[in-house]
């Protein structure tokens, strides 16, 4: 039982396993076509012997020839059937395999498993594997696989065949080129290709092809003259992952000596048995002829490249399968049954709360802090501080491992999550921009279009373009936005959400690509559009945050002020010392626009 469990375990079991999963009917005709393929040879020698044998004994030569023809049309078209039923199957896998690993990702309510160190190399292996960069597509290497399983069950069949001459005769040709699996299992790619070392290295090549291929960094790299940087950065990682690779599939000079050996001595031992029973009239000339290519036959069995071709089709399968496994229960969240309608009246309060990422030093850890319902509350502090990690918090992207974070007295936890996020509104510093209508962009889960136009307005962004409008020149009547254009739609996307019934307002630096100008006016918007609302902003730049009604200025994961923007200025403390430095940067020029800064103090 423990052998069956570990054998399903496999990653090539686990491949096979999944075929008739992504299309059954397509797998049923692969796998007969490959068992055709594989018995044909065999069966051909048979035939082969009987029209010999007929010629011999000058009996009719119909038959024989008929069969043979058969068997040679067969021979020249199921490969070429057998590789487009293939390519055919490989494509549905993969796809398959992409509809698992997008569920994987969207259905867990939280984020952690997309953050998770430990899931990054499954998660990058799953999510590339298609695209040729760490192997040929499933489309291809079905056929790679396919001529491999072929020539295995060819051997076993002539294995099985020569048995009728002699049991030890196929006991010792099977024995000696399985050896060679063995003997060679230095260069098994199953056992040596699917390191961290390796897979460390293909991340590396992977990081730096997409450096130089993907358009967020071709600014910077002309800018700054970093293109030869980049391409010596990608040949020597790509060097270093083709070495790795080649040492663990290089085969050992004395391991392939004995293997030569090996096969040579039993093949001699066999065909010499061969030469004199034919001698001694024990058998036939057909009969010689079916067992000498069968003989030939088992030499199918040798170490090749199926191994290859079947560790870089199942690598991804083994990587989408544990996947699912794992981020269900690393993204789980659980979601309570009470109604957050109406809330918060009262406040939100984060009660001695703890969180840290993986095992890392708590970013937040005995946090607290109480956010009067109906106010806006600014959040400042170094990188790392804890502000985005609040945010997540609050979202219930994440719960707190200590402590709690109440609405009106209530744990977040036992509200029904979804109707807990429906409460919430946020604009993230790394929004998405969706390459769909305006109308969508805005409203992804509907909204009338009065309510889309009026928070577009409210957001500064009413002459943008017409709803219908796709944001990406890649649609025919598309459009492209600059950054502080897509900036707007994302807190359009926020205010719309607010008239649709979102009561919490979460910006996380929200303004990020504006102007400084822009970017006051816009957040005075925001306030008068939220005023029923309870609002959070994160941001660097103090001539927005001062016009929140409290500031809360956040280290190493505590509250260290609070106040309003008079009050902590009064104090002369840490607020005050990072809004002078950044106000004398300012102040040297009339026209920096888009500038932000993290003051360190």
């Amino acid at each position: 039982m423990r052998f069956v469990l570990r054998l399903t375990e496999r990653p090539g079991w686990q491949f096979f396993a999944v075929l008739p999963r992504a299309d059954a009917t397509l797998a049923f005709v692969w796998w007969v076509v490959l068992v055709l393929r594989g018995v044909l040879p065999t069966l051909f020698a048979i035939i082969m012997g009987a029209l010999i044998g007929a010629v011999q004994r000058g009996s009719g030569l119909g038959a024989p020839l008929a069969a043979a023809g058969v068997a040679f049309v067969l021979l020249q078209v199921l490969p070429p059937v057998h590789t487009a039923v293939g390519t055919n199957l490989g494509d549905r896998t993969a796809a398959w395999l992409y509809d698992r690993l997008t569920q994987a990702c969207v259905r867990p309510p939280g984020v952690a498993h997309l953050e998770d160190a430990e899931l990054a190399s499954d998660l990058t292996m799953a999510r590339d594997f298609d695209l040729g960069m760490t192997g040929p597509p499933l489309n291809i290497s079905m056929d790679f696989i396919a001529s491999g399983l072929a020539e295995m069950i060819g051997g076993m069949s002539s294995a099985i065949v020569l048995i009728l001459f002699s049991w030890w005769a196929s006991v010792v040709l099977v024995g000696a080129w399985l050896a060679t699996h063995w003997l060679l299992r230095e260069s098994a790619v199953w056992r040596d290709r699917n390191t961290p070392e390796v897979r460390a290295a293909q991340r590396h090549a992977d990081y730096a092809y997409r450096l130089a291929v993907d358009p967020p960094a071709s600014k910077e790299l002309r800018l700054f003259g970093l293109a030869g940087w980049t391409l010596d950065r990608f040949i020597a990682h790509r060097t270093t992952l083709h070495r790795l690779q080649y040492e663990a599939t290089r085969l050992r000079e004395r391991s392939l000596l004995w293997s030569v050996l090996v096969v040579a001595g039993a093949n001699l031992a066999v065909f010499l048995a061969l030469a004199v029973a034919t001698q001694r009239g024990r058998l036939t000339i057909a009969e010689l002829v079916v067992y000498a290519q069968c003989a030939i036959g088992v030499s199918l069995l040798a170490f090749g490249g199926f191994s290859w071709a079947l560790d870089g089709a199942s690598a991804p399968v083994a990587a989408v399968l544990r996947l699912e496994q794992a981020m269900a229960p690393t993204g789980a969240l659980v979601s309570g049954d009470s109604n957050p309608r109406g809330l918060p009246k009262r406040e939100v309060r984060f009660r001695n709360v703890r969180f840290g990422y993986a095992a890392a030093t708590p970013v937040l850890d005995g946090f607290d802090l109480t956010i009067p319902a109906g106010t806006s509350l600014a959040i400042v502090g170094q990188n790392g501080a804890g502000k985005t990690t609040l945010a997540k918090l609050l979202c219930r992207l994440y719960d707190p491992q200590a402590g709690t974070i109440e609405v009106d007295g209530v744990d977040i936890r036992r509200f029904d999550l979804a109707a807990w996020r429906d409460r919430l509104s946020a604009v993230f510093q790394d929004f998405v921009r969706f390459e769909l209508p305006l109308r969508d962009n805005v409203a992804p889960n509907g909204a009338p279009d009065d309510v889309i136009r009026a928070a577009l307005a409210a957001a500064g962004a009413g002459t943008l373009a017409d709803l219908d409008t796709v944001l990406s020149r890649a649609y025919a009547g598309g459009t492209d936005l600059s950054g502080g254009q897509w900036q707007r739609v994302a807190l359009a996307r926020a205010l719309c959400a607010v008239r649709m019934g979102a009561g919490i307002v979460l910006l996380d630096e929200p303004t990020a690509q504006l102007d400084v100008r822009g970017e006051s006016e816009i957040f005075e918007r925001i306030l008068r559009a939220t005023r029923q609302c309870t609002t959070i902003l994160i941001s660097h730049r103090f001539s927005t945050v001062r016009l929140a009604d409290r500031i809360c200025v956040l280290e190493q994961g505590r509250v260290i002020e609070l106040g309003t923007h008079d009050e902590l200025m009064a104090r002369h403390g840490r607020y005050r010392t990072m809004f002078d430095l950044q106000a004398q940067r300012f102040g040297q020029t009339e026209d920096e626009e888009g500038m932000t800064h993290d003051v360190l103090v």
